[in-house]
């Protein structure tokens, strides 16, 4: 299965969640999604989500300097982020419910 369409589908809910734990940059956003799994997660998604989340109104943003070169732009959760995760989370419980029952259902026939 291509899991680019499903990473398209759930990217934002998993940004969010990466933010729920923490503030972060975009790199330092990437690593963690992809340490969490989601292994083929492009640079670009992800820049372009913390963009997009941004200007929607679910994101703050600061910028922190670095020791290790150009300054750095933090984004983190503000009260809509909550909320939109709260509700994305609700979302995928149950999509992915309905998944599985379809999916054990063929298993069981």
């Amino acid at each position: 299965m291509d899991t680019s369409q499903l990473l398209k589908g759930v990217l934002d809910l998993a940004v969010l969640a990466v933010l729920r734990e923490g503030d972060g940059y975009g790199y330092d956003v990437l690593r963690r999604l992809r340490a969490a799994g989601l292994v083929d997660v492009a640079d670009a998604s992800v820049y372009g989500t913390l963009r997009r989340l941004f200007a929607a109104g679910v994101l703050t943003s600061y910028v922190q300097p670095s020791e290790e070169g150009p300054h750095r732009k933090y984004y983190g959760l503000n009260q809509n982020g909550h909320e939109l995760l709260a509700r994305s989370t609700q979302t995928w419980n149950h999509f992915a419910g309905a998944m599985s029952v379809l999916l054990l259902a063929k298993e069981a026939a």
